[in-house]
C-alpha cells in the first residue's frame, strides 16, 4: 500500500541562505510538515516536489558538510 500524497498547496517555500546571489539554481524547502521535508527546484515552482523523511535529509546534509559526497 502506498503513502498518501502530501498536500503542498499551502506550503511556504524558502531558499537556502547559501544560495548564490542570482538564486537561479537553487532548491527550496517547505517547513511545517512534521517528520518530512518537501524539496522542489526553484526554477520550476509548479513542478513536482520530492518529499524526504526529515531524518534522512538531515543525515544527507550532515554528510555534505563533512565532505563525504564530494
Amino acid at each position: 500500500m502506498g503513502t498518501p500524497a502530501l498536500d503542498l498547496s499551502a506550503a511556504t517555500w524558502r531558499k537556502s541562505s547559501h544560495s548564490g546571489s542570482t538564486q537561479n539554481d537553487c532548491i527550496e524547502v517547505a517547513d511545517g510538515f512534521p517528520g518530512v521535508l518537501p524539496v522542489r527546484d526553484s526554477k520550476d515552482p509548479s513542478g513536482p516536489a520530492l518529499v524526504f523523511p526529515a531524518a534522512s535529509f538531515a543525515a544527507f546534509l550532515a554528510g555534505v558538510k563533512r565532505g563525504e559526497l564530494a
